[in-house]
């Protein structure tokens, strides 16, 4: 009852207060003086942390915010999905700390590695629909990439590289003389060409080198092979990388607020989350080339570049939104088929890498994500709990950091001894159309 109370009181004042903001919001502002965002005519569900805040979720409550203080970190979101179901997402911390605004369920933030999953989605969407297949030649004249600015490469073996192999990381690609996604003024330099460095110059400048291995043999970590899968999904559906997985992904499953993120303060979008580093971090130059010094999570890194392999900002909620449309469960419907699902779920190699995700394991799969100002973990478990926890803030500790986050939410979780019967899904927006009503 002291729930339902509250949940009510919240419901109240989301509509209340997005009454009021059509007439005082300034939309030229990241947030408003009560943060609560301007109501676009579509929008993701934008769910407040009062629905969470029961007495049966002290135990998550006590420890994320204990996890917060003890590695210093800012601000979190976190959700959970039982069964298909959205049973809790609660924000923690601070979205901004120097305006004290607290973290909500629906703020958008940079989800880094995460973003394959999403790519890998979408291929494998255009693999449903024939317009490819996992087998598909990549370079080459009867290659995907088979225009005249991709034909230059020095290794014939290019042209033995497939999207399998792209999307489990075992095209022949190494980080052996740095990651190509991050060394923008090498290849400015080497290819004698201005900054901005865009995805195809880095392509280009790739292709003047020899592969590390021969495509197919083994397996090393690639965000380069994702920014080469950009492309081939913008060739191969004929429509920008971002529209296309808006359009076909994302829109489908009634999820509006995810997109590409910006790299500076300036582009900071409405609900996104501002973004610290340790406080010993150090400036570096900016990915423009501007011989300025800035924090690597503010201009350091070129996050539209790097778009496909970790450019994506979203809300936990709505991330859970797509994992539960493509974990192989019956409810709720999956968008891609079963066998898509299997495919993206299983190594081809001995210790290699499964297509999109992170990891599979015997009892779940998971993602992580890792940037300069974040990181995330996306989790799907068997007995059909999953869950995401993103961070605003990063660690020394690098991918690491994924292992201390894990061990945090599982043991958490476990401790949770009953979890509610409704669906947080289910919420509406205020006035926002269904899908259905929706004309993509």
């Amino acid at each position: 009852m002291k729930f339902i109370y509250k949940a009510n009181l919240a419901l109240l004042g989301v509509i209340s207060l997005s009454i009021a903001n059509l007439t005082f919001f300034n939309s030229g502002d990241s947030f408003g003086g009560d943060f609560v965002p301007p109501t676009p005519s579509v929008a993701s569900h934008r769910i407040p942390n009062a629905f969470s805040d029961q007495e049966r979720f002290e135990v998550i409550d006590n420890n994320v915010t204990r996890f917060l203080k003890k590695n210093q970190l800012a601000g979190a979101s976190v959700s959970v999905v039982k069964d298909g179901k959205l049973v809790f997402t609660k924000g923690y911390g601070y979205a901004d700390k120097e305006k004290s605004i607290q973290v909500q369920p629906y703020n958008l933030f940079r989800i880094a590695s995460v973003s394959k999953l999403v790519t890998a989605v979408a291929v494998m969407k255009l693999v449903e629909d024939k317009k490819l297949t996992l087998n598909s030649y990549v370079f080459g004249k009867n290659g995907i990439l088979n225009d005249s600015i991709f034909l230059g490469y020095k290794d014939p073996k290019m042209e033995h590289i497939t999207v399998r192999q792209l999307l489990n990381h075992s095209a022949g690609f190494t980080n052996r003389y740095g990651d190509p996604m991050f060394i923008p003024t090498v290849i400015a330099k080497k290819m004698n060409i201005d900054f901005p460095v865009q995805k195809e110059d880095i392509i280009r400048f790739m292709l003047t080198k020899r592969l590390h291995y021969p495509p197919g043999t083994m397996s090393s970590y690639s965000n380069f092979g994702y920014a080469i899968l950009e492309e081939v999904i913008e060739k191969t559906s004929g429509m920008d990388y971002e529209r296309f997985v808006k359009t076909n992904v994302l829109y489908p499953l009634e999820i509006f607020d995810m997109q590409i993120g910006g790299s500076y303060p300036s582009e900071r979008r409405d609900l996104e989350v501002k973004y610290y580093e340790p406080e010993d971090a150090y400036l570096v130059e900016d990915h423009m080339g501007n011989d300025q010094k800035v924090p690597r999570c503010y201009g350091g890194n070129d996050i539209k570049t790097l778009g496909a392999a970790g450019g994506w900002i979203a809300s936990t909620t709505d991330l859970l939104r797509l994992i539960v449309a493509i974990d192989g469960f019956d409810t709720p419907s999956d968008i891609l088929s079963s066998n898509s699902i299997h495919e993206m779920s299983t190594t081809e190699l001995v210790g290699g890498s499964p297509l999109g995700w992170r990891g599979v394991k015997k009892h779940y799969w998971y993602r992580t994500g890792t940037l300069a100002g974040t990181s995330a973990l996306v989790v799907r478990q068997d007995d059909g709990l999953s869950y995401a926890i993103v961070f605003n803030t990063n660690s020394w500790k690098g991918p690491k950091f994924a292992n201390d986050v894990k061990y945090m939410m599982d043991h958490t979780l476990a401790k949770v001894n009953e979890w509610p019967d409704y669906n947080l899904f289910d919420l509406r927006n205020q006035g926002i159309p269904r899908r259905k009503s929706i004309v993509f």
